[in-house]
């Protein structure tokens, strides 16, 4: 809601920026104090909440104080909060111009210090009951001045806020007496900024005792002051903010006639004057009744996007009037109808914060509210919607689970599949090397096994062995690899010497000399190269189980041959055979 204020018009700020006090007490000492003026004219350009004055507001404020003159210096402050964005900063102002206008002793100065700080609580912070208080404060002082102007002031003020607080007989009165006032003084002759200034009154204590006439349900004798406030305003550039409260108070009157579509213009044109005002509350009225308004056309999703904006304004400024709350009801039953639980619970919090901040601010009104979701069913309503979105949001994460585990098992596989054809026909290329190579040379041994490659060593000798003693030991393993000696079980080093009639360090050390090995990785590899080469070269043995594959090329456990086989050729038994199987089918 917008307060009356003086206006700045060209080359003159007058006294009271903010709350526009008497006109006509300033002309009185203009004389005295034109180099005060002349400070204001430099800051005369600037709009209101313009941070860039302040700099020469404070010249004025610090040559108000060197002179001790604690008219100029509430003045000077009054100026500070006009122009100061921050609100706190203005509450700041706000006090220390009551301080300068105490020392006064001047009424008429304390009176206004007072309304401003009450107007500061209003307008940026919506305390209603802080600024009702400082209200109370400027009237006690006003009640026997003779400034008529500021005494309506505080009075209008004084309706204001009994009507926002629900109040609305004792600010009715309040509403009518100004009317009857200002109306009277825009009769007589005035100055052309006393004209701007009683006008500015009229019009805002008419669009105020339309809202409670509305309010009240008496649409009749608010019509005819919509009537009259739009006749008053239009065309009027000094009055355009009331004229676009006008516009919006015609679109309400539309609405509860039912002219939804006939409203929505009217809304539509008075909006961007609400939002340069950077008045969020009638703002929120204006999304609020468009909304309506497009629901009953049956324009869901653009009444929606209304809706969303008033709910963006309360996340912002943690205000809602009492009217306001049936969005968060219209919201809930959209959403319950679509079933969509998470915007359900959402908004049912909203609900709840925005009853919180209606109970706080709105003391008198609060309890006279139809709530179509009284706290308790609504905090019943929002757990069972959020246990519900708990379940779901839980079986959600175990269909992820699932999911993610099933596609690292799918990887998985695919990589395992690529090894196992990767290594098998790497296999197959060297028993077809191998094959290759038997019939260039039509070795015996390389028949038996192909894979198996036994050059001789032409190291140096050690430890006394004769090279007649080397290669005898040489034979007797040629021998021992064509016989298939080494597919018997308990085969071992000392064994194998006792046979070939010599000692186990010379056989060990002819094996590790020529075949680059010891014993036993040597007798592995004969045993998996020889049961590989069977796999490729016999089909029969591709029905073998695993125990029968391991009891065929002499190693004792299943498992110790499954480990053995996998680590000579990078491949399981069983997914060799079914490679081998399916190369056997396919061609």
């Amino acid at each position: 809601m917008k307060s009356v204020k003086s206006i700045k018009k060209p080359n003159v700020i007058f006294l009271f920026l903010l709350i526009g006090i008497s006109n006509l007490s300033f002309y009185g000492k203009n004389s005295e104090n034109s180099s005060f003026e002349s400070l204001r004219l430099a800051y005369d350009k600037y709009e209101k909440n313009d941070n860039k004055a302040l700099p020469f507001v404070q010249k004025l404020i610090s040559k108000a104080k060197k002179e001790n003159n604690l008219s100029e210096l509430v003045h000077g402050y009054q100026d500070a909060l006009y122009f100061e964005k921050n609100k706190f900063l203005k509450l700041k102002y706000a006090d220390s111009t009551i301080v300068a206008a105490i020392k006064s002793k001047d009424n008429d100065l304390i009176t206004s210090a007072y309304l401003g700080k009450g107007i500061i609580y209003y307008s940026n912070f919506r305390k209603y009951t802080p600024a009702l208080n400082e209200y109370l404060k400027a009237f006690t002082y006003v009640k026997n001045s003779e400034n008529k102007y500021l005494r309506y002031k505080v009075v209008y003020h004084l309706g204001v806020v009994k009507s926002y607080l629900g109040y609305y007989d004792e600010a009715l009165i309040h509403f009518k007496d100004c009317i009857h006032f200002f109306e009277a003084q825009l009769k007589s002759d005035l100055h052309p900024n006393e004209v701007f200034n009683y006008k500015k009154g009229y019009l805002n204590s008419i669009h105020q005792a339309n809202v409670i006439y509305r309010s009240l349900k008496l649409h009749k004798k608010s019509d005819s002051l919509i009537a009259l406030g739009l006749k008053q305003s239009i065309n009027q550039k000094d009055f355009i903010l009331e004229y676009n409260y006008f516009l919006k108070s015609k679109g309400v009157s539309l609405f509860y006639n039912h002219q939804y579509k006939e409203a929505l213009p009217y809304f539509s044109e008075s909006l961007n004057g609400l939002k340069k005002a950077d008045d969020f509350v009638w703002v929120s009225v204006n999304y609020f009744f468009q909304g309506k308004s497009l629901l009953y056309l049956n324009k869901k999703e653009l009444a929606i996007k209304k809706f969303e904006k008033i709910d963006s304004i309360f996340n912002k400024h943690q205000f809602i009037l009492p009217e306001l709350r049936n969005n968060y009801e219209i919201l809930i039953n959209i959403y319950k109808k679509e079933n969509n639980v998470d915007k359900q619970v959402y908004y049912m919090k909203q609900l709840l914060k925005a009853d919180s901040v209606i109970s706080k601010d709105f003391v008198y009104l609060a309890p006279k509210i139809h709530k179509e979701y009284d706290a308790k069913s609504l905090y019943e309503s929002k757990t069972e919607l959020e246990n519900r979105i708990h379940i779901r949001n839980l079986l959600v994460m175990i269909f992820i689970v699932i999911s993610l585990a099933l596609l690292a098992l799918y990887v998985i596989r695919y990589r395992r599949e690529i090894h196992i054809q990767t290594q098998y026909k790497s296999l197959e290329n060297k028993y077809l090397e191998a094959l290759n190579n038997l019939e260039n040379n039509n070795s015996l041994a390389e028949k038996e096994m192909p894979i198996f490659n036994s050059g001789e060593s032409e190291n140096q000798r050690r430890l006394g062995i004769s090279k007649e003693i080397e290669l005898e030991i040489l034979k007797k393993l040629e021998a021992f690899e064509n016989s298939k000696g080494f597919t018997k079980k308990g085969v071992n080093l000392n064994l194998l010497a006792s046979k070939f009639e010599t000692n186990a360090h010379y056989l060990s050390w002819v094996i590790n000399e020529n075949k680059k090995m010891n014993f036993n990785r040597y007798l592995i590899e004969l045993r998996i190269n020889y049961i590989t080469n069977l796999l490729f070269s016999d089909k029969k043995y591709l029905n073998y189980t695993v125990d029968a594959l391991a009891e065929e090329c002499g190693i004792a456990s299943r498992q110790n041959f499954s480990a053995l086989f996998y680590e000579m050729n990078g491949i399981r038994p069983k997914d060799f055979i079914n490679q081998r199987k399916q190369e056997l089918e396919n061609s």
